[in-house]
Formats: structure tokens, C-alpha cells, sequence
């Protein structure tokens, strides 16, 4: 009895004993395996360029004075009949045209001592929307003329011109591609200057595109950029 329960013990220990080789083995590839992940370089890639607006907005800002209402009213109709008029001569006559209610001032409220030459003063904005640039900025750089036609501009700072690029969903994947490329470049060239070589992506972050004028003369066109951040493993 005494040898079958030593045979037995014996057993049982041999079978603890390859248990615990065996659990320090995988241990041990687990600790080099996390070891080897633990290895990576994190790099930024850039992707950059200019595209042309395809989306003009010039808001058209006029006034109008009278000493009644329905003259005012009158008035701002006749500016707009001529503002049209001029929009259709430029080759803009199948714009899409957007109006705001006029704001009228009551200039002998605003100053009850004194007796203007005409008690109301409105003004409005008209605004052309549309996808031909070249077409936009010739007319706006001709809207001197309507002043000869009896149009009174006023300048807004409120409401201005501005180009917009509204295909970006079509380039992002291109740009991202891009951005991505020169971040393995710029990994393959750490990995060469510390003996290691470029393996599979551990992370990406796409990072956020902007959209910026080139500058302020030529705000027709748009810069755009993406910078994305990537962790490459590194191998021997």
C-alpha cells in the first residue's frame, strides 16, 4: 500500500512539475511576445493641397431713403429690378438669388431734435449663390455700375463674399492614402537608423482635415491638410 502511494505522489509530482515547466514556457514566449509589441515608433504624416472653390456667395448690399414707407418700399424694389438686371448682363441670370427683409431705420426717431431730409432709410442684401467662380468675380469687380443705374451700395462688414469647397468627401480618401505613405517613409527611415525594420500598423488616428483660404487675396482658393498619427511595430 505504502509503494502504491508513493508511485502515486511520485506521479503526481512529475505531472506538477511538467505543469509548472510548461506554464513558465508559455509565460516566458507571452513576456517576449509583449516584449516584441512593446516595440513600435510613432509617426506623423502630413498630406497637403490647394483645390479651387467651387461655391461663390456675394451678398449685394444696397439702401434706400424716402420720407414714407411705401416710397421706401418702392425704392428698394427698383434697386433690386436693376440689381437683377446687371446680374443677368453678367452671365448670372440662372443664379440662385436670396433675399433679406430690409432693415429700416426711422432716422427722426433716432433723432428727435433734429429734421432729416428723409425720415426712413433701409437697407438690404441681396445674395448671389453660385458654383461659377470666374463669372462671380467678374461681376463683383463690375458692381461699380450699379451705382450709375441708381443703386445706393452700402458696405457691410457683416455680410461678405465668400468661396467654399464643398468636395472634400471626394478627396479624403486620396489625401488620407497620402498622409499615410509619408508616415511609413518617415518610419522605415528610424527603423534604418536603429537596425530595425517596419512592421504591421499597432495604431492609426486619422486626425481632422482643415479647410483655409491659400491667403487673404485669393480666398477662391482652398488649402486643404490632414495629419495622421501611426504607431508601426518595429522587427529586427
Amino acid at each position: 500500500m505504502e509503494n502504491k502511494n508513493g508511485a502515486h505522489n511520485f506521479f503526481l509530482g512529475l505531472f506538477i512539475a511538467a505543469g509548472i515547466v510548461a506554464g513558465c514556457f508559455v509565460l516566458g514566449n507571452a513576456l517576449v511576445n509583449f516584449k516584441a509589441m512593446d516595440r513600435y515608433v510613432t509617426v506623423k504624416g502630413l498630406a497637403e493641397r490647394e483645390v479651387p472653390a467651387n461655391l461663390a456667395m456675394w451678398p449685394i448690399s444696397f439702401s434706400a431713403a424716402a420720407n414714407t414707407l411705401p416710397e421706401v418700399d418702392t425704392a428698394i424694389r427698383k434697386s433690386r429690378t436693376e440689381i437683377m438686371a446687371f446680374l443677368k448682363e453678367q452671365g448670372l441670370g440662372d443664379a440662385e438669388v436670396m433675399d433679406t427683409a430690409p432693415r429700416i431705420d426711422d432716422m427722426q426717431a433716432m433723432n428727435p431734435n433734429q429734421r432729416p431730409l428723409q425720415r426712413y432709410r433701409a437697407q438690404a442684401v441681396l445674395t448671389v449663390r453660385s458654383g461659377d467662380i470666374a463669372t462671380v468675380k467678374k461681376a463683383m469687380s463690375k458692381a461699380g455700375d450699379l451705382v450709375s443705374r441708381g443703386v445706393m451700395l452700402v458696405q457691410n462688414y457683416e455680410f461678405r463674399p465668400t468661396f467654399a469647397f464643398t468636395g472634400l468627401n471626394e478627396i479624403k480618401p486620396e489625401m488620407i492614402a497620402e498622409a499615410t505613405r509619408n508616415a511609413r517613409s518617415a518610419a522605415k527611415q528610424f527603423a534604418e537608423d536603429s537596425g530595425s525594420h517596419v512592421g504591421a500598423i499597432r495604431r492609426a488616428t486619422q486626425g481632422y482635415f482643415s479647410l483655409q483660404d491659400r491667403d487673404r487675396f485669393t480666398p477662391e482658393v482652398k488649402r486643404v491638410r490632414v495629419v495622421t498619427t501611426i504607431d508601426y511595430l518595429l522587427e529586427d
